[in-house]
């Protein structure tokens, strides 16, 4: 085993990772009794820190 395989990278380093970079998040559920479609989700989320380089979306002042 090499150094690079037994590295063990913490919850909270990955979440800081990801969230420096975004995370696209998106899914489909759909309900459904007797091949008949009764509830239907569709999921898109853009999960990102929020910095003075990357501004919120809905355009806070500072």
């Amino acid at each position: 085993m090499t150094v690079i395989e037994r590295r063990e990278v913490a919850l909270v380093d990955l979440l800081d990772r990801l969230l420096a970079g975004g995370v696209v998040i998106t899914g489909d559920l759909t309900l459904r009794i007797a091949d008949v479609d009764l509830v239907r989700i569709d999921l898109n989320a853009l999960i990102s820190s929020v910095n003075a380089n990357v501004p919120a979306p809905w355009g806070g002042t500072e």
